[in-house]
């Protein structure tokens, strides 16, 4: 397997293995659709959504609400309105990480300079803006099931754990794939988020995804791969997935109504906020079936 992704898509390439997600593609996973039932994979947004304590969390204020029109606002022709406005970080709740959010030895994603990432522009190469709206074919792999139930904190995913999860879903993920790996954790219900400890995948595994070329990997923890970290490194699978494979990671999905379907592949949909040069973005993605 190649050490990286570097240059595969040209020197200019800021999307990196979504670039495996072709027409083709898209009208494969469509054909997968039988029941048309839609499947909502996201947690709901609000100032109780779990975040690290070195986050803020979401706020939300009301521009205007009905009680404007009980303190006398006008309401001309009868018409009444609401709006909000929403304060909240990239990385909240359920949201995919872009090519820029981790990286390492100064560089980004295919060799771009990680200096180009700054506090008051953004990241000028490789931004959430760049990664464009994602359909394609989902592959559950559901580790809580093949386990016996959810996995405990610290908890390392394998190989081996993704090869059997593989054969209840009917077959390893392939090329352009978005896989998404249930753990049980999200439905342990956790009252914080830290990045102390939980459940997720080892590096091992994270290479095993990317050596079958998956476009993204996704799952139901706040971090996707395993916590505490192996002796001697530091975010590992973020470090040689986004940065070296360019695949981004889909973090704090809600699969449990997923897994209930008996679904394990399906059409995948989603699109990031495009934020220029974001690090991340809430999203609300779908699996429709």
């Amino acid at each position: 397997m190649s050490e990286n992704n570097w240059n595969r898509w040209g020197a200019e390439d800021e999307r990196g293995a979504l670039n495996h997600i072709d027409a083709e593609a898209v009208k494969r996973a469509a054909a997968l659709v039988t029941s048309g039932q839609v499947v909502c994979l996201a947690q709901p947004l609000s100032a109780r959504t779990p975040s690290p304590p070195h986050r803020a969390g979401m706020q939300h204020f009301m521009g205007r609400s009905g009680g404007d029109y009980a303190a006398g606002a006008r309401r001309p022709g009868g018409f009444q309105f609401a709006e909000d406005t929403l304060l909240m970080p990239a990385h909240i709740g359920t949201h995919i990480d872009a090519l820029c959010h981790a990286w390492y030895d100064d560089r980004l994603y295919n060799g771009f300079p990680g200096s180009g990432t700054r506090g008051t522009t953004g990241a000028a190469r490789c931004g959430i803006d760049k990664m464009g709206p994602i359909a394609g074919r989902g592959i559950l792999l559901d580790i809580a099931t093949v386990r016996g139930g959810p996995l405990a904190d610290g908890s390392a995913i394998g190989i081996a754990d993704l090869v059997q999860a593989a054969r209840l879903a009917g077959g390893e993920p392939v090329k352009g794939d978005v896989v998404l790996i249930r753990t049980g954790w999200a439905e342990r219900a956790p009252a914080t988020v830290s990045f102390d400890t939980e459940p997720g995948i080892e590096l091992a595994a994270a290479l095993w995804l990317a050596e079958r070329e998956v476009a993204v990997v996704g799952a139901d923890n706040f971090a996707v791969e395993v916590l505490p970290f192996a002796a001697g490194t530091v975010f590992p699978v973020h470090q040689r997935l986004i940065r070296d494979f360019g695949i981004p990671l889909l973090e704090g999905l809600v699969l449990k109504l997923l897994a209930e379907t008996g679904r394990y592949t399906f059409m995948f949909a989603a699109s990031p906020l495009p934020v220029l040069g974001g690090t991340g973005s809430p999203i609300s993605p779908m699996a429709i079936l």
